[in-house]
């Protein structure tokens, strides 16, 4: 099966969190895992957040880094969904960022997994929920 995960799930593949269980089922090799470009820098982000808290060391940081570049996955170009995450931003106020993770599921006809609770909530009531699936789900 084909899904879509966002940073918000994937950093729960290397750090101790809530759903990390749900997280790690995603890793089966029965699922093809695709993001967009923007994860690589959204998830160097979200470690460098932790490290900057002092949940990580910078070495713990620097191997999760070096573990997610080498993921098996496939990384899409943004330039064919950037239009519709803009134009799904738009219409339902969520930013662009959240909405290239989803207008990539759509492209795929695939679900984006996410443990992004504020953008699940705003988009759950929605034709959306096709592409949609909250991690606590699983």
């Amino acid at each position: 099966m084909n899904y879509v995960v966002d940073a918000s799930v994937a950093v729960k593949w290397y750090v101790p969190e809530i759903f990390e269980s749900e997280a790690s089922r995603l890793l089966s090799a029965d699922h093809r895992l695709h993001v967009p470009e923007l994860h690589l820098p959204e998830f160097a982000n979200i470690i460098w957040k932790k490290v900057r808290r002092g949940e990580l060391t910078s070495d713990e940081g620097d191997e999760i880094i070096d573990a997610n570049l080498r993921r098996k996955w496939t990384i899409h170009d943004h330039r064919p969904i950037l239009k519709p995450a803009y134009l799904g931003a738009v219409a339902t106020g969520q930013t662009v960022y959240d909405w290239i993770y989803l207008a990539l599921a759509v492209s795929l006809d695939c679900q984006m997994i996410t443990a992004d609770e504020k953008f699940y909530r705003a988009l759950e009531g929605t034709g959306l929920v096709k592409n949609l699936k909250w991690i606590g789900g699983l």
